[in-house]
């Protein structure tokens, strides 16, 4: 596996990420209205083939797996508990700065949707390693297609 994408499904937003796990580094990640998730998948699966995608077991799973099975290779991981995983995750990324620094770990709440940060999540559970994911830290706004 050397190109892989990531789905954290859900109603409203997904989370998705393109990894490069030969080097280690997240290309790129992005927050999605549901409806922009395929036409991003094609366009990184066009510019250079997916080895893999995997996709959360949670909400919607199932119609998501039947929509991307033509685009290649899926798998299904384990969902539960990564958005709350995903803000330790965050500050792990980019850890706080200014007055956040001031506040307890755990009363810490990023200015960010988290739901890419938690398609990483469950991508290095999966792989039972952690990536880089190169600064800047991104906004992760709410996008949707045309163009990455």
């Amino acid at each position: 596996m050397k190109r892989v994408a990531v789905l954290d499904p859900g109603r409203c937003k997904c989370g998705l990420v393109l990894a490069d796990l030969q080097l280690g580094l997240v290309q790129e990640g992005h927050v999605l209205a549901p409806e922009a998730v395929e036409p991003w998948l094609e366009q990184w699966n066009q510019d250079q083939a997916l080895d893999r995608i995997l996709i959360g077991d949670g909400t919607g799973s199932r119609a998501w797996i039947q929509r991307l099975e033509r685009l290649g290779q899926l798998t299904v991981v384990p969902e539960q508990g990564t958005t709350l995983r995903a803000r330790q995750r965050y500050w792990a990324l980019w850890p706080a700065r200014g007055w956040r620094r001031m506040l307890p770990a755990g009363l810490r709440i990023p200015p960010v949707d988290l739901d890419a940060v938690a398609a990483l999540v469950m991508l290095e559970e999966h792989l039972q390693y952690r990536l880089k994911w190169p600064e800047p830290a991104p906004t992760f706004s709410l996008r949707t297609w045309p163009g990455p």
